[in-house]
């Protein structure tokens, strides 16, 4: 029987200027520390919500992984993962990378970097041929649903995205507004689904949805900061 073991939520500060004005919320380590303990044994990538699993035998000095849509040019360290039973003896251990998928990635080629030597992984029967490098690639398919969420669009604009029950009138505010819930109406643009498009300058905004008099926070965006009255709130860096 193995041994789950769950992260604390993690803290972290964010100092703006001379001044340490604002805390910045880091995501919540439960649900990696949670999808870190099903990692049991050596299998081919597997791809479990917007994560993509990798792993490599324990063996190996050092084990490393690059992505065709990074241009093979980072190479990300595997970690390496002990798997205690229930009196917390070592019974195995294995190498583990757990890639969070950008949005637009729905495939993925790679390569291992095993002990400084390149190759394909040896757990994954699924390969490409690269014609222009002569070279073998292994292959992920990583296609799956990707939810609405609040992201930067071109031109600087940000679409908000909140999800609930159908009928609500949802509003949004934030620093852009000076917090003032009452000028922008979300539209329902499906059943529970309300979305607004806003144009915004680069920099850091501050902001939350409102429903009547109660403050939700944007569940798409995990991002939370603490503003300057000592509130919640996600934040949102337009670049």
């Amino acid at each position: 029987m193995k041994k789950l073991t769950i992260g604390l939520l993690a803290l972290c500060f964010l100092v703006t200027g001379a001044f340490a004005k604002k805390t910045q919320l880091m995501p919540d380590n439960f649900e990696y520390d949670l999808l870190v303990s099903t990692i049991d044994s050596l299998s081919s990538p597997y791809v479990k919500g917007n994560q993509a699993i990798f792993t490599a035998d324990k063996n190996a000095r050092h084990v490393g992984i690059a992505f065709d849509f990074e241009n093979y040019r980072i190479i990300h360290s595997f970690q390496k993962r002990t798997i205690q039973d229930f009196d917390f003896k070592t019974v195995d251990a294995l190498y583990f990378y757990i890639l969070d998928l950008p949005k637009d990635v729905q495939e993925i080629n790679y390569r291992l970097v095993v002990d400084g030597l390149w190759t394909t992984d040896p757990l994954n029967s699924q390969t490409t041929y690269n014609e222009q490098e002569g070279i073998v690639l292994s292959y992920l398919d990583a296609s799956r649903e990707i939810p609405p969420a609040t992201e930067q669009l071109d031109n600087n604009v940000v679409h908000f995205v909140y999800k609930g029950s159908r009928g609500q009138q949802i509003r949004i505010g934030g620093n852009f507004t000076n917090w003032d819930s009452w000028i922008y109406t979300m539209n329902e643009v499906q059943p529970g689904l309300y979305t607004l498009d806003l144009p915004l300058p680069p920099g850091r905004y501050e902001y939350a949805y409102y429903n009547g008099m109660s403050t939700l926070p944007d569940v798409t965006n995990p991002t939370r900061c603490y503003t300057t009255d000592g509130r919640i709130a996600s934040l949102l860096i337009v670049k």
